[in-house]
Parts: C-alpha cells; sequence; structure tokens
C-alpha cells in the first residue's frame, strides 16, 4: 500500500472548490432564467462535470494508493470510499448518482433536461461541500 498523493487530492480538491463557487449563482436561477441562457447552461454543465471528474478521481486516487483496491465504475468508487470510511457512508449513497449525471454530461449532451441539471447545482453544493470536507479530514489524519 502507498500512501496517498496529498498534493495531487489537494489540487483536485480545489477544483471542486473553485467550480462550486462559480455555480453558486446559478442555484438562485428560475428555470426560465436557466434554460433561456445558453452560455449559462452550457457553462454549468461544463462545471458540474469537471467537479465530478475531479471527485472520481480523488475516489479513484485514493483507494488505489491507500487501500491497495480497484472499483469497476465511477459510480461504485463513492460506494467504496464509504464503505472505507473515507468519507460517510450515507454522503456516499447520496454522491454516487452524480456519476451518472457525468456520464450523461459527456455522452449523452443531446438528451439533457434543465430541470434535472439546475437541481443538481443545488444538491452538489451542500453535498460536495461535505465530500471537501470530509476528504480534507482524511489526508490530514
Amino acid at each position: 500500500m502507498t500512501p496517498v498523493e496529498k498534493e495531487v487530492v489537494r489540487r483536485k480538491l480545489a477544483i471542486i472548490v473553485e467550480n462550486l463557487k462559480t455555480l453558486e449563482p446559478i442555484k438562485n436561477m428560475t428555470l426560465e432564467q436557466y434554460a433561456s441562457d445558453v452560455y449559462k447552461r452550457k457553462a454549468t454543465e461544463r462545471l458540474l462535470q469537471e467537479l465530478i471528474e475531479a471527485a472520481i478521481d480523488i475516489n479513484t486516487h485514493i483507494i488505489v494508493q491507500a487501500h491497495n483496491t480497484i472499483v469497476d465504475n465511477y459510480y461504485e468508487s463513492f460506494i467504496k470510499m464509504g464503505d472505507l470510511n473515507v468519507i460517510p457512508v450515507e454522503l456516499a449513497k447520496e454522491l454516487a448518482p452524480s456519476a451518472g449525471l457525468r456520464n450523461v454530461l459527456v455522452h449523452e449532451y443531446d438528451a439533457l433536461n434543465n430541470s434535472i441539471i439546475l437541481e443538481a447545482v443545488k444538491v452538489a453544493s451542500n453535498n460536495y461541500c461535505q465530500y471537501i470536507n470530509s476528504i480534507e479530514k482524511y489526508i490530514s489524519r
């Protein structure tokens, strides 16, 4: 088992933090405001994608480096982080579906539902703040 490279993890956490801050004004938009602004929609989609991918990278790094195991898919990477007590199990269950959102953002962008994306911004704001805190506690041990 090799140690977790804290600076690698912190660079990824910084992406999550920056993207959450950038998404902050989107949380208060109405669906109509959001749907009518193509630039905000596209920026929101990309920011969510980057945020989720950064978390998946962190998950993979910690699972492989510190626990010498692998996971089959992105969804399971969140579940495994809960199983390993890196993040709370309940948080892991709440974050795991974001892996599916990432796949939709990357592969099925023509099928995006504006209300789902707007809701994802609101949920990410809370859940990923908890994720950041949990990861920072873990790597600071």
